[in-house]
Parts: C-alpha cells; sequence; structure tokens
C-alpha cells in the first residue's frame, strides 16, 4: 500500500466517521474514543489510521465497516487489499437460478428459493415457514405449532 492509498483510504472513513456524527476534529469532542468503543476496537488503532500512520487490520476493518454501516467488501477495496475483481459481487446464483424459473413478472417464490438453494424436499416447508416470517405477507403468521412440530 502506497501512502497516496493510505491518504485517500483514510480521508474516506474521516468523511464516514463525521457523517455518522462522530466528532473527529476537535481534541476534546471525544468522536475517536466513541467510535472505537462503539466498533469495539483500540483507540489506537483509529487514531493511526487517522494519522495516515497504518492501515486497520481485518477485524477493525470489519468492525469498523458495521460502525459506519458500508459493506465490508467496499472497506477492503477502499483500503487497497483487495480489487474489486478479487472480491467479485455476490451473484444470487441459487436465486437467480430460480428466478428463471419464476416468470418475468413476479420474484421466485420461497418453495422455488428452497429448491434452488437446495433444501431437502422434507425441510423445504420449514424453511419456507421460518423464513416467510421474515417477508412481510409471504407466509401465515404462526398457528401455535411447536417448534418442533415439522
Amino acid at each position: 500500500m502506497t501512502a497516496s492509498e493510505l491518504d485517500a483510504f483514510a480521508a474516506w472513513i474521516e468523511e464516514l466517521m463525521r457523517r455518522r456524527g462522530y466528532d473527529i476534529d476537535s481534541p476534546r469532542g471525544g468522536g475517536k474514543s466513541r467510535i472505537a468503543d462503539d466498533a469495539g476496537v483500540h483507540r489506537a488503532a483509529v487514531t493511526r489510521l487517522l494519522q495516515r500512520q497504518s492501515m486497520p487490520d481485518l477485524e477493525t476493518t470489519r468492525r469498523l465497516a458495521r460502525v459506519l454501516d458500508v459493506p465490508v467488501r467496499e472497506m477492503l477495496i477502499r483500503s487497497g487489499r483487495l480489487t474489486a475483481e478479487e472480491l467479485p459481487l455476490p451473484t444470487a446464483g441459487a436465486a437467480v437460478s430460480a428466478g428463471r424459473a419464476a416468470s418475468a413478472d413476479r420474484p421466485p417464490s420461497l418453495e422455488e428459493l428452497a429448491e434452488a438453494l437446495g433444501v431437502p424436499a422434507d425441510q423445504r416447508r420449514m424453511f419456507v415457514k421460518v423464513v416467510g416470517q421474515f417477508l412481510p405477507g409471504e407466509a401465515e403468521a404462526p398457528r401455535g405449532e411447536g417448534a418442533g412440530s415439522d
């Protein structure tokens, strides 16, 4: 990593921190300590990054990404650790296959997704029931059935 890459990454991180309300500019603002606490990382790691001394390690990068609400993929690419080609976006693989099975007018059903994902036939009903709870209007609410009834 070159000094200019580190500088560009640190400048991007600084802007993210400011937009998220961390006062990293004033000596007594507490922004560096607060973001370190929120991310569960050492304040020194945040300070070294903001002073363009070193790139955070992978775990610190992951934790900062969570707090700053950016994908880890973007952090890794912007940090220069990986390129977009080395870390391609996930293709919806199975979902794309299931989507092709569904008509162009509608997304694939949970049953189609379960099949495309390779969920065994005897477990698809449970898959649809569980996943459906997270999708509004997709599945009926459980009717007093026990967790182990399927």
